[in-house]
């Protein structure tokens, strides 16, 4: 599973790494503006991630604007929504406005901070990215 972490907080990004480290190669972006250069890059080299994990809440570009992006890059490539990555919104921010918002631009699933191993490992499994 080729994951990419969207996190502008070192401690948190380093927890998401150490939680993934066993299903695959996990990159880091620390804001939006980077999450969507790094997916635009894995598609344009034909390797895609398989999994996001996205802050809301970050300098420059925070993750709802990023995944609305990543979606239109992903649909301008080609790429049936199935074979889309799948977005997992890891955030403080658990109001249902920013939810709806979140899954207004396609994301996945959402999981409130602090994030708990079990949680993040049971959405991954119910996406079919592990088992």
């Amino acid at each position: 599973m080729n994951t990419l972490i969207v996190e502008d907080d070192s401690i948190n990004s380093l927890l998401l790494q150490e939680y993934l480290k066993q299903y695959g190669p996990t990159e880091i972006a620390v804001n939006g503006i980077k999450a969507v250069a790094a997916v635009h890059a894995a598609l344009e080299a034909e390797e895609p991630y398989d999994l996001i994990c996205m802050d809301i809440m970050m300098p420059e570009m925070g993750g709802q604007e990023a995944v609305k992006q990543i979606r239109e890059l992903e649909e301008a490539k080609g790429i049936l929504p199935a074979r889309c990555a799948k977005i997992v919104m890891t955030t403080a921010l658990g109001d249902q406005k920013n939810i709806l918002a979140a899954f207004k631009h396609l994301c996945d699933a959402y999981v409130v901070k602090p994030i708990e191993k079990a949680k993040l490992l049971s959405e991954l499994r119910r996406l079919k990215l592990i088992e």
